[in-house]
Protein backbone atom coordinates (compact mmCIF):
# COMPACT_ATOMS: atom_id res chain seq x y z
CA UNK A 1 0.00 0.00 0.00
CA UNK A 2 1.21 3.34 -1.14
CA UNK A 3 1.36 5.74 1.63
CA UNK A 4 0.53 9.43 0.34
CA UNK A 5 2.09 12.80 2.25
CA UNK A 6 0.10 15.52 1.46
CA UNK A 7 1.44 19.05 2.98
CA UNK A 8 -0.76 20.76 5.65
CA UNK A 9 -1.67 24.01 4.78
CA UNK A 10 -1.27 27.08 7.09
CA UNK A 11 -3.72 27.42 9.21
CA UNK A 12 -5.75 30.67 8.70
CA UNK A 13 -6.53 32.10 12.03
CA UNK A 14 -2.22 32.07 12.72
CA UNK A 15 -1.99 33.83 9.08
CA UNK A 16 -4.49 36.48 10.63
CA UNK A 17 -3.55 36.96 13.69
CA UNK A 18 0.33 37.41 12.31
CA UNK A 19 -0.85 40.08 9.82
CA UNK A 20 -2.63 41.65 13.21
CA UNK A 21 0.48 41.85 15.03
CA UNK A 22 2.52 43.31 12.04
CA UNK A 23 0.19 45.92 11.41
CA UNK A 24 0.61 46.64 15.19
CA UNK A 25 3.97 47.27 14.78
CA UNK A 26 3.89 49.63 11.99
CA UNK A 27 1.20 51.75 13.79
CA UNK A 28 3.43 51.68 16.72
CA UNK A 29 6.48 52.64 14.82
CA UNK A 30 4.45 55.52 13.25
CA UNK A 31 3.25 56.49 16.64
CA UNK A 32 6.62 56.62 17.48
CA UNK A 33 7.79 58.67 14.88
CA UNK A 34 4.98 61.51 15.18
CA UNK A 35 5.56 61.67 18.73
CA UNK A 36 8.97 62.28 18.34
CA UNK A 37 8.65 66.05 18.58
CA UNK A 38 6.34 66.39 22.10
CA UNK A 39 8.86 63.58 23.65
CA UNK A 40 12.20 65.53 22.62
CA UNK A 41 10.82 68.69 24.32
CA UNK A 42 8.42 67.37 27.03
CA UNK A 43 12.10 65.70 28.22
CA UNK A 44 13.54 68.85 28.25
CA UNK A 45 10.59 70.38 30.04
CA UNK A 46 10.58 67.48 32.65
CA UNK A 47 14.50 68.02 33.32
CA UNK A 48 14.06 71.39 33.63
CA UNK A 49 11.05 74.12 34.09
CA UNK A 50 10.65 76.79 31.73
CA UNK A 51 11.63 79.60 34.19
CA UNK A 52 14.93 77.88 34.56
CA UNK A 53 15.60 77.23 30.58
CA UNK A 54 14.55 81.21 30.50
CA UNK A 55 17.00 81.83 33.43
CA UNK A 56 19.66 80.00 31.62
CA UNK A 57 19.39 81.25 28.58
CA UNK A 58 19.46 84.59 29.68
CA UNK A 59 22.95 84.24 31.84
CA UNK A 60 23.96 82.97 28.26
CA UNK A 61 22.88 86.00 26.59
CA UNK A 62 25.42 88.51 26.94
CA UNK A 63 27.90 85.81 26.27
CA UNK A 64 26.39 84.90 22.77
CA UNK A 65 26.40 88.55 21.71
CA UNK A 66 29.75 89.63 22.70
CA UNK A 67 30.97 86.81 20.57
CA UNK A 68 28.55 87.75 17.66
CA UNK A 69 30.04 91.63 18.28
CA UNK A 70 33.02 90.62 18.13
CA UNK A 71 33.11 88.29 14.77
CA UNK A 72 30.89 91.50 13.24
CA UNK A 73 34.08 93.86 14.44
CA UNK A 74 36.76 91.88 12.85
CA UNK A 75 34.78 91.93 9.79
CA UNK A 76 34.08 94.57 9.48
CA UNK A 77 33.87 98.68 9.96
CA UNK A 78 30.75 99.46 12.35
CA UNK A 79 31.49 103.28 12.19
CA UNK A 80 28.31 104.32 9.54
CA UNK A 81 29.14 106.76 6.55
CA UNK A 82 26.19 108.06 4.90
CA UNK A 83 25.90 109.81 1.51
CA UNK A 84 24.00 112.95 0.86
CA UNK A 85 23.76 112.21 -2.50
CA UNK A 86 20.83 109.90 -2.41
CA UNK A 87 18.36 109.09 0.80
CA UNK A 88 15.83 106.19 0.27
CA UNK A 89 12.60 106.25 -0.33
CA UNK A 90 11.44 107.71 2.76
CA UNK A 91 14.14 109.91 3.82
CA UNK A 92 16.61 107.77 5.25
CA UNK A 93 20.67 107.90 4.84
CA UNK A 94 22.19 105.44 2.30
CA UNK A 95 24.85 104.04 4.50
CA UNK A 96 28.32 103.82 2.26
CA UNK A 97 30.98 101.28 2.05
CA UNK A 98 32.97 99.38 1.56
CA UNK A 99 32.82 98.39 5.30
CA UNK A 100 34.98 95.08 5.39
CA UNK A 101 38.12 94.81 7.15
CA UNK A 102 41.09 93.27 4.64
CA UNK A 103 43.85 90.96 6.16
CA UNK A 104 47.21 91.49 6.02
CA UNK A 105 47.61 95.37 4.84
CA UNK A 106 45.57 94.03 1.40
CA UNK A 107 43.56 96.12 -0.40
CA UNK A 108 40.80 95.50 -2.86
CA UNK A 109 42.69 95.94 -5.94
CA UNK A 110 45.26 93.20 -4.48
CA UNK A 111 42.38 90.81 -3.87
CA UNK A 112 41.35 91.22 -7.25
CA UNK A 113 44.57 90.29 -8.73
CA UNK A 114 44.76 87.37 -6.85
CA UNK A 115 43.22 83.67 -8.00
CA UNK A 116 40.65 81.98 -6.01
CA UNK A 117 42.87 79.47 -5.16
CA UNK A 118 45.56 82.13 -4.00
CA UNK A 119 42.61 83.64 -1.73
CA UNK A 120 41.70 80.54 -0.51
CA UNK A 121 44.63 79.50 0.41
CA UNK A 122 45.67 82.64 2.06
CA UNK A 123 42.72 82.81 4.17
CA UNK A 124 41.61 86.20 2.53
CA UNK A 125 38.62 86.40 1.62
CA UNK A 126 36.97 89.67 3.19
CA UNK A 127 33.37 88.09 2.58
CA UNK A 128 32.97 85.02 4.44
CA UNK A 129 28.69 83.93 5.15
CA UNK A 130 27.35 85.83 8.27
CA UNK A 131 26.20 83.26 10.70
CA UNK A 132 23.18 83.46 12.63
CA UNK A 133 24.06 84.78 16.86
CA UNK A 134 22.40 81.51 17.82
CA UNK A 135 22.15 78.91 15.68
CA UNK A 136 21.62 75.91 17.86
CA UNK A 137 18.10 77.85 18.63
CA UNK A 138 17.81 79.64 15.37
CA UNK A 139 14.38 81.06 14.77
CA UNK A 140 13.29 84.80 13.35
CA UNK A 141 15.40 88.01 15.30
CA UNK A 142 14.08 91.55 15.17
CA UNK A 143 15.95 94.54 15.16
CA UNK A 144 15.49 96.90 18.10
CA UNK A 145 14.07 99.50 16.14
CA UNK A 146 10.88 97.09 16.22
CA UNK A 147 11.32 95.67 18.85
CA UNK A 148 11.02 99.11 20.78
CA UNK A 149 7.59 99.62 19.41
CA UNK A 150 6.85 95.49 19.68
CA UNK A 151 8.20 94.56 22.97
CA UNK A 152 6.59 90.84 22.67
CA UNK A 153 8.84 90.25 19.91
CA UNK A 154 11.78 90.60 22.18
CA UNK A 155 13.52 87.08 22.78
CA UNK A 156 15.07 86.06 25.96
CA UNK A 157 17.92 83.81 24.26
CA UNK A 158 19.36 86.11 21.14
CA UNK A 159 19.61 89.90 20.31
CA UNK A 160 19.76 91.36 17.15
CA UNK A 161 22.92 91.94 15.49
CA UNK A 162 23.88 94.63 12.93
CA UNK A 163 23.63 98.34 13.66
CA UNK A 164 20.96 100.66 12.65
CA UNK A 165 22.54 102.11 9.83
CA UNK A 166 22.75 99.20 7.94
CA UNK A 167 19.06 98.71 7.76
CA UNK A 168 16.22 99.92 5.67
CA UNK A 169 14.20 102.47 7.20
CA UNK A 170 11.20 102.11 9.71
CA UNK A 171 8.63 102.06 9.09
CA UNK A 172 8.90 101.80 5.01
CA UNK A 173 6.50 103.33 2.47
CA UNK A 174 4.05 101.08 0.58
CA UNK A 175 3.88 101.95 -2.76
CA UNK A 176 0.73 100.31 -4.59
CA UNK A 177 0.30 99.30 -8.41
CA UNK A 178 -2.91 100.45 -8.31
CA UNK A 179 -2.76 103.62 -6.56
CA UNK A 180 0.68 104.86 -8.22
CA UNK A 181 -0.34 108.56 -7.73
CA UNK A 182 -0.94 108.04 -4.38
CA UNK A 183 3.21 107.65 -3.15
CA UNK A 184 2.84 106.30 0.35
CA UNK A 185 -0.52 105.16 1.06
CA UNK A 186 0.46 104.10 4.77
CA UNK A 187 1.67 107.50 5.26
CA UNK A 188 4.70 107.43 7.29
CA UNK A 189 3.18 104.54 9.20
CA UNK A 190 3.45 100.79 10.29
CA UNK A 191 0.39 98.99 9.32
CA UNK A 192 -1.05 97.33 11.96
CA UNK A 193 -5.06 95.86 12.44
CA UNK A 194 -5.70 98.54 14.71
CA UNK A 195 -5.01 101.16 11.63
CA UNK A 196 -5.55 99.05 8.43
CA UNK A 197 -9.26 99.42 7.94
CA UNK A 198 -8.92 103.39 8.52
CA UNK A 199 -5.80 103.52 6.18
CA UNK A 200 -7.32 101.11 2.89
CA UNK A 201 -10.56 101.12 3.10
CA UNK A 202 -11.33 103.21 -0.20
CA UNK A 203 -8.30 102.15 -1.59
CA UNK A 204 -8.39 98.26 -1.78
CA UNK A 205 -11.03 95.93 -2.89
CA UNK A 206 -12.81 93.60 -0.47
CA UNK A 207 -10.47 90.90 -1.00
CA UNK A 208 -7.58 93.01 -0.95
CA UNK A 209 -8.38 94.33 2.39
CA UNK A 210 -9.20 90.84 3.91
CA UNK A 211 -5.53 89.64 2.36
CA UNK A 212 -4.07 92.54 4.15
CA UNK A 213 -5.96 91.59 7.49
CA UNK A 214 -4.87 88.12 7.24
CA UNK A 215 -1.20 89.60 6.83
CA UNK A 216 -1.40 91.56 9.79
CA UNK A 217 -2.71 88.70 11.70
CA UNK A 218 -0.70 86.93 14.26
CA UNK A 219 -0.34 83.09 14.32
CA UNK A 220 1.59 80.89 16.38
CA UNK A 221 5.28 80.37 15.13
CA UNK A 222 8.22 79.04 16.63
CA UNK A 223 9.91 80.89 19.01
CA UNK A 224 6.70 82.80 19.48
CA UNK A 225 3.72 81.67 21.05
CA UNK A 226 2.23 80.28 24.16
CA UNK A 227 3.90 76.87 25.11
CA UNK A 228 7.08 76.48 27.43
CA UNK A 229 9.32 75.92 24.64
CA UNK A 230 8.82 79.62 23.10
CA UNK A 231 11.65 81.78 23.53
CA UNK A 232 9.33 85.30 24.25
CA UNK A 233 9.61 85.60 28.16
CA UNK A 234 5.60 86.43 28.12
CA UNK A 235 2.95 83.91 26.38
CA UNK A 236 2.59 85.27 23.11
CA UNK A 237 0.10 85.16 20.06
CA UNK A 238 2.91 84.86 17.59
CA UNK A 239 3.78 86.88 14.49
CA UNK A 240 2.50 88.04 12.01
CA UNK A 241 3.37 88.05 8.20
CA UNK A 242 3.50 92.13 8.18
CA UNK A 243 5.69 91.52 11.24
CA UNK A 244 8.70 90.50 9.15
CA UNK A 245 7.50 92.40 6.18
CA UNK A 246 6.78 95.63 7.71
CA UNK A 247 4.67 97.49 5.29
CA UNK A 248 5.08 95.17 2.59
CA UNK A 249 9.05 95.25 3.04
CA UNK A 250 11.52 94.41 5.22
CA UNK A 251 13.46 96.01 8.31
CA UNK A 252 16.88 93.44 8.41
CA UNK A 253 14.82 91.01 9.98
CA UNK A 254 16.45 87.11 10.16
CA UNK A 255 15.58 83.40 10.64
CA UNK A 256 17.52 80.15 9.33
CA UNK A 257 16.57 78.85 5.67
CA UNK A 258 14.02 76.04 6.41
CA UNK A 259 14.99 73.89 3.51
CA UNK A 260 18.16 71.76 4.66
CA UNK A 261 19.16 70.15 8.08
CA UNK A 262 21.22 69.32 9.78
CA UNK A 263 20.78 72.46 11.92
CA UNK A 264 24.40 73.33 12.14
CA UNK A 265 24.16 73.66 8.13
CA UNK A 266 21.40 76.23 7.63
CA UNK A 267 21.78 79.48 6.32
CA UNK A 268 21.17 82.92 7.65
CA UNK A 269 18.36 84.25 5.61
CA UNK A 270 17.79 88.03 5.87
CA UNK A 271 13.87 88.97 5.34
CA UNK A 272 13.36 90.57 1.12
CA UNK A 273 11.23 92.58 0.50
CA UNK A 274 7.35 91.81 -0.88
CA UNK A 275 7.68 94.95 -3.38
CA UNK A 276 7.40 94.30 -7.31
CA UNK A 277 6.19 90.39 -5.98
CA UNK A 278 3.47 90.81 -9.28
CA UNK A 279 6.42 90.51 -11.69
CA UNK A 280 8.39 87.45 -9.96
CA UNK A 281 7.96 83.62 -11.38
CA UNK A 282 10.36 82.40 -8.08
CA UNK A 283 9.77 82.90 -4.79
CA UNK A 284 12.45 81.97 -1.37
CA UNK A 285 16.14 82.81 -1.07
CA UNK A 286 16.86 79.42 -1.64
CA UNK A 287 13.89 77.54 -2.61
CA UNK A 288 12.21 77.42 -6.04
CA UNK A 289 8.62 77.98 -5.38
CA UNK A 290 6.74 79.22 -8.15
CA UNK A 291 3.73 80.89 -6.81
CA UNK A 292 3.26 83.49 -4.53
CA UNK A 293 0.25 81.67 -2.92
CA UNK A 294 2.97 78.57 -2.42
CA UNK A 295 5.07 80.23 -0.85
CA UNK A 296 2.67 82.15 1.35
CA UNK A 297 1.20 78.50 2.24
CA UNK A 298 4.96 77.22 2.68
CA UNK A 299 6.04 79.74 4.55
CA UNK A 300 3.22 79.22 7.18
CA UNK A 301 3.54 75.95 7.33
CA UNK A 302 6.92 75.37 7.03
CA UNK A 303 9.01 78.52 7.88
CA UNK A 304 7.03 79.27 10.93
CA UNK A 305 7.71 75.99 12.72
CA UNK A 306 11.07 74.64 11.20
CA UNK A 307 8.65 71.88 9.55
CA UNK A 308 7.93 70.25 12.72
CA UNK A 309 4.81 69.49 11.81
CA UNK A 310 4.10 67.71 15.30
CA UNK A 311 5.49 70.61 16.82
CA UNK A 312 3.37 73.21 15.41
CA UNK A 313 0.08 71.18 16.40
CA UNK A 314 1.25 71.61 20.11
CA UNK A 315 1.92 75.26 19.35
CA UNK A 316 -1.31 75.93 17.37
CA UNK A 317 -0.83 76.24 13.80
CA UNK A 318 -3.76 78.03 11.95
CA UNK A 319 -4.07 75.88 9.11
CA UNK A 320 -4.81 78.59 5.81
CA UNK A 321 -7.39 77.79 3.21
CA UNK A 322 -6.38 78.30 0.04
CA UNK A 323 -9.14 80.87 -0.07
CA UNK A 324 -7.25 82.99 2.22
CA UNK A 325 -3.83 82.28 0.86
CA UNK A 326 -5.12 83.49 -2.09
CA UNK A 327 -6.50 87.00 -0.98
CA UNK A 328 -3.15 87.33 1.02
CA UNK A 329 -1.64 87.04 -2.04
CA UNK A 330 -4.03 89.23 -4.16
CA UNK A 331 -2.91 92.19 -1.80
CA UNK A 332 1.07 91.30 -2.08
CA UNK A 333 0.88 91.14 -5.92
CA UNK A 334 -0.21 94.64 -5.84
CA UNK A 335 3.07 96.09 -3.64
CA UNK A 336 5.31 97.98 -5.92
CA UNK A 337 8.98 99.17 -6.20
CA UNK A 338 9.62 102.70 -4.88
CA UNK A 339 9.52 105.33 -7.44
CA UNK A 340 12.73 105.68 -9.84
CA UNK A 341 12.64 108.70 -11.73
CA UNK A 342 15.46 108.49 -13.46
CA UNK A 343 14.51 105.47 -15.15
CA UNK A 344 12.26 105.23 -18.48
CA UNK A 345 9.67 102.84 -18.89
CA UNK A 346 11.89 100.30 -20.43
CA UNK A 347 14.27 100.59 -17.00
CA UNK A 348 16.91 102.09 -18.38
CA UNK A 349 18.68 105.39 -17.64
CA UNK A 350 16.78 108.94 -18.95
CA UNK A 351 20.15 110.52 -20.88
CA UNK A 352 18.24 113.41 -20.15
CA UNK A 353 17.84 113.23 -16.24
CA UNK A 354 21.12 110.82 -15.19
CA UNK A 355 24.45 111.96 -14.16
CA UNK A 356 27.78 111.24 -16.60
CA UNK A 357 28.83 109.41 -13.57
CA UNK A 358 25.69 107.02 -13.78
CA UNK A 359 25.64 106.49 -17.35
CA UNK A 360 28.77 105.44 -16.86
CA UNK A 361 27.80 102.96 -14.23
CA UNK A 362 24.84 101.95 -16.01
CA UNK A 363 27.26 100.86 -19.41
CA UNK A 364 29.44 98.94 -17.20
CA UNK A 365 25.92 97.16 -15.74
CA UNK A 366 25.39 95.90 -18.97
CA UNK A 367 28.92 95.40 -20.02
CA UNK A 368 31.84 94.82 -18.16
CA UNK A 369 30.30 94.46 -15.19
CA UNK A 370 28.40 91.48 -16.78
CA UNK A 371 25.60 92.07 -13.95
CA UNK A 372 22.85 92.27 -16.78
CA UNK A 373 22.97 88.39 -17.84
CA UNK A 374 21.40 87.81 -14.24
CA UNK A 375 19.66 91.01 -13.81
CA UNK A 376 18.33 92.19 -17.07
CA UNK A 377 16.26 95.58 -17.48
CA UNK A 378 13.48 96.80 -16.77
CA UNK A 379 13.03 94.73 -13.66
CA UNK A 380 16.38 93.52 -13.09
CA UNK A 381 16.08 90.00 -12.32
CA UNK A 382 16.46 86.72 -14.69
CA UNK A 383 13.77 84.88 -12.96
CA UNK A 384 15.90 82.08 -12.30
CA UNK A 385 18.70 80.58 -9.29
CA UNK A 386 22.41 80.96 -9.69
CA UNK A 387 25.62 79.19 -7.91
CA UNK A 388 28.24 81.25 -7.52
CA UNK A 389 30.97 78.84 -6.65
CA UNK A 390 31.73 80.99 -4.23
CA UNK A 391 33.12 78.10 -1.74
CA UNK A 392 35.97 78.73 -4.19
CA UNK A 393 37.20 81.63 -2.35
CA UNK A 394 37.23 80.37 1.75
CA UNK A 395 37.20 76.56 3.42
CA UNK A 396 33.69 76.03 3.85
CA UNK A 397 30.86 74.41 2.23
CA UNK A 398 28.94 75.16 -0.74
CA UNK A 399 26.26 77.35 -0.15
CA UNK A 400 24.43 76.37 -3.52
CA UNK A 401 21.88 78.23 -5.40
CA UNK A 402 20.36 81.34 -4.76
CA UNK A 403 17.65 83.16 -6.51
CA UNK A 404 18.33 86.41 -8.50
CA UNK A 405 16.55 88.92 -6.56
CA UNK A 406 15.60 92.04 -8.51
CA UNK A 407 17.66 95.37 -7.88
CA UNK A 408 15.18 97.63 -8.10
CA UNK A 409 14.18 100.07 -5.15
CA UNK A 410 17.93 98.69 -4.27
CA UNK A 411 18.97 101.43 -2.25
CA UNK A 412 16.01 100.89 0.16
CA UNK A 413 17.16 97.40 1.20
CA UNK A 414 20.45 97.07 3.04
CA UNK A 415 22.07 95.00 4.12
CA UNK A 416 22.30 92.13 0.76
CA UNK A 417 22.66 89.21 -0.42
CA UNK A 418 21.04 86.62 1.10
CA UNK A 419 22.32 85.99 4.45
CA UNK A 420 22.89 89.97 5.18
CA UNK A 421 27.03 89.52 4.84
CA UNK A 422 27.24 92.81 2.13
CA UNK A 423 26.46 95.78 4.44
CA UNK A 424 26.23 98.40 1.76
CA UNK A 425 25.76 98.72 -2.18
CA UNK A 426 29.87 99.43 -2.11
CA UNK A 427 30.50 96.24 -0.51
CA UNK A 428 28.35 94.06 -2.90
CA UNK A 429 29.85 95.81 -5.48
CA UNK A 430 33.37 94.64 -4.37
CA UNK A 431 32.18 91.02 -3.75
CA UNK A 432 31.55 90.41 -7.26
CA UNK A 433 34.14 92.15 -8.45
CA UNK A 434 36.25 89.55 -6.61
CA UNK A 435 33.42 86.37 -7.13
CA UNK A 436 33.17 87.00 -10.98
CA UNK A 437 36.29 88.00 -11.60
CA UNK A 438 35.78 91.67 -13.26
CA UNK A 439 38.58 93.22 -12.49
CA UNK A 440 36.93 96.68 -12.17
CA UNK A 441 39.07 100.08 -11.96
CA UNK A 442 37.76 102.18 -8.79
CA UNK A 443 36.36 104.72 -11.18
CA UNK A 444 34.34 101.87 -12.77
CA UNK A 445 33.17 100.39 -9.22
CA UNK A 446 31.96 104.42 -8.29
CA UNK A 447 30.11 104.91 -11.35
CA UNK A 448 28.45 101.26 -10.73
CA UNK A 449 27.12 102.46 -7.30
CA UNK A 450 25.82 105.51 -8.89
CA UNK A 451 23.10 103.68 -11.19
CA UNK A 452 22.50 100.89 -8.75
CA UNK A 453 21.71 103.70 -6.31
CA UNK A 454 19.04 105.05 -9.21
CA UNK A 455 17.36 101.72 -9.25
Amino acid sequence: MQVRYVPLKPNTNWRNILKLFLLLGIVYLLFLVFSWGYVKVDKVLRDKSFSEIMKEEKANKPKIMAKQRKLLEERYNLTPKTTTEVTMSGGKPIPVGPTAKLKDGLTFEDLANMTPEEIKEKGVFPYLPLPHPHPQNGGMVFPPVQTQIHPELVRFDVDFDLPAAFLPEFPPPLYLTTHPELGDVAKGKEITLDNYYELFKNILTPVQLEGLRLLLTKFPQQQFNTTDDRKSEKPSLGVSCFDCHVNGHTTGQFHLNPDNRPQETRFRIETPSLRGTNIQQLFGSKRSLRSVEDFTEFEQRSAYFDGDHTLAAKKGINPLSREQVMHMAQFINIIDFPPAPKLTRYGRLDPEKASEKELLGEKIFFGKGKCGYCHPAPYYTDQLMHDLKVERFYQGRPEGPIKTFTLRGLKDSPPYFHDGRLLTIEDTVEFFNLVLELKLTREEKEALVAFLRQL
